[in-house]
């Protein structure tokens, strides 16, 4: 059973959907920490109501993103996990920690790169009028949302959608596709080489990537 961690700036409902997976054996690991960058975010308590472990390393407290990233690398190292899953963590990370475990840092991004890095995806894909909106789970690099990408989950937008609802489904598509590749990374069946994602015994992994579209 592999070791996880878990970074988090926010709400954490990716984190409880996690905890969860793993809590009901759909993970084949545990996670083991929680680490946050903001004492105030609610996915600390959601943390706590799950029994894991959290520590809170505020950014606000380091005079630079190096110092910031030193602290986060200092304590990763000491508890060690097989797997460190980015969770709507609001931190650009930097060269020296990416490098040291790209192999094993995945992030999820809620638009379908290389579209929409960044902020604000959700009210860029309204305003150009996309058909598709979807998320993204990628390794991890130094360059904003554009390490090597997993797998894809897509959802049509529908005519005149709010905001609110379209976020709503992209949630959903969240909750679903994130824990099952996790599982996968922790199985062995999805691992990087090379700055290359690597795929066994998956057969849906088509053009190098995992391919969802969902009904939502």
């Amino acid at each position: 059973m592999k070791k996880i961690a878990v970074l988090i700036s926010g709400s954490g409902s990716n984190l409880e959907a996690i905890i969860n997976a793993c809590n009901s054996k759909n993970i084949d690991g545990t996670v083991i920490s929680v680490i946050c960058n903001d004492p105030k975010a609610y996915g600390i308590e959601r943390a706590k109501n799950l029994n894991i472990e959290v520590r809170i390393i505020n950014h606000k407290e380091f005079l630079t993103r190096e110092d910031f990233d030193d602290e986060l690398d200092s304590y990763l190292t000491q508890v060690s996990p097989d797997l460190i899953v980015l969770a709507g963590f609001m931190r650009i990370l930097g060269n020296k920690i990416t490098k040291k475990f790209d192999n094993k840092m995945i992030n999820l991004h809620p638009s379908i790169l290389p579209l929409y890095p960044g902020l604000n995806t959700h009210e860029k894909v309204l305003q150009n009028n996309d058909k598709n909106h979807g998320i993204t789970i990628h390794y991890v690099s130094s360059e904003l949302d554009a390490g090597p990408i997993i797998a894809q989950g897509l959802i049509e937008v529908k005519t005149n959608e709010s905001k609110d609802h379209l976020i709503e489904r992209i949630h959903k598509i969240e909750h679903i596709l994130f824990p099952e590749i996790i599982n996968e990374i922790c199985k062995g069946n999805i691992g990087l080489k090379n700055n290359k994602v690597i795929f066994k015994n998956l057969n849906d992994a088509n053009g190098g990537l995992i391919e969802r579209f969902y009904e939502l």
